[in-house]
């Protein structure tokens, strides 16, 4: 069993918290510009702190932690 089936599930995004942006696998060339922003070295949801390569799920979403500190959709399950 890989990594990514144990994957937190952390609900969705509170807007009140820092998160970092969430990015479909195929728009990762249009990862934002973070000039403006200090690169962290981690990703954050809902306030929590994830290294990179790290896996969580919100809702049927599974997201990778990757450079920059985005997050990439990497699948969605479907719930039936």
């Amino acid at each position: 069993m890989t990594r990514q089936h144990h994957a937190p599930q952390l609900g969705v995004p509170d807007p009140e918290l820092r998160n970092s942006p969430i990015l479909d696998r195929n728009d990762e060339s249009e990862i934002p510009s973070l000039d403006n922003e200090i690169e962290s070295g981690a990703c954050y949801f809902n306030g929590r702190r994830f290294p990179f390569g790290e896996y969580v799920r919100s809702g049927d979403e599974l997201l990778h932690c990757e450079a920059r500190g985005v997050w990439v959709k990497v699948m969605e399950e479907r719930l039936t």
